[in-house]
């Protein structure tokens, strides 16, 4: 068993690890509930996705890659901040607060 990734939080290591999943790569996710500890435990305490065969991580290296630029949105894109005061993802185009459109 190999780490391949540190999350930011659970669900970031969730989706990694489904994603990873779904092209028949298993993994598990270790340090799930720590992560409420932060700031109070040292930077091992954020979840991490985990490979469970060793022969999968250059398969895994490559899905994980894809994983990423797929978080940062279209065309390398980075969270925007709407008008309105809320942080929007890359990958959304209208505000969910208040319905406003990503400024060009």
């Amino acid at each position: 068993m190999r780490r391949l990734y540190q999350a930011q939080d659970e669900i970031e290591a969730q989706l990694l690890s489904d994603y990873l999943a779904a092209s028949h790569i298993p993994t598990t996710v270790l340090g799930r509930y720590q992560s409420a500890a932060a700031g109070e435990l040292s930077a091992l305490a954020f979840p991490s996705v985990w490979v469970l065969e060793d022969r999968d991580l250059p398969r895994a290296r490559v899905l994980l890659a894809e994983f990423l630029q797929r978080r940062q949105g279209p065309g390398g894109a980075a969270a925007w901040h709407c008008e309105c005061g809320e942080q929007i993802g890359p990958e959304f185009d209208l505000c969910w607060r208040c319905g406003r459109s990503r400024p060009p």
